[in-house]
């Protein structure tokens, strides 16, 4: 139903955290917000990166020759014949 988000919106949310934390303890929820946030986009980042990582190997992984499967001696002799 609301999709935007304005001005008065944002005033009415920063009253709200003035008369909640009060004026004093502002910096320190600003600093701690700021925190979080370079938190979760380095493990954002993180998430991204090992992702990509593993569709490079599972790409690679095809390529790969499977190792040659040493016959028995009752295999070889079939096979000579």
């Amino acid at each position: 139903m609301f999709s935007t988000f304005g001005w008065p919106e944002a005033l009415i949310i920063l009253t709200v955290v003035l008369i909640v934390f009060g004026v004093g303890k502002l910096p320190q929820v600003g600093g701690a917000l700021g925190k979080g946030i370079r938190e979760f986009r380095r493990g954002k980042a993180g998430l991204i990166e090992e992702m990509e990582e593993e569709e490079e190997e599972e790409e690679e992984a095809p390529k790969r020759k499977k190792p040659a499967k040493k016959l028995t001696e009752g295999e070889a002799k079939t096979k000579q014949s």
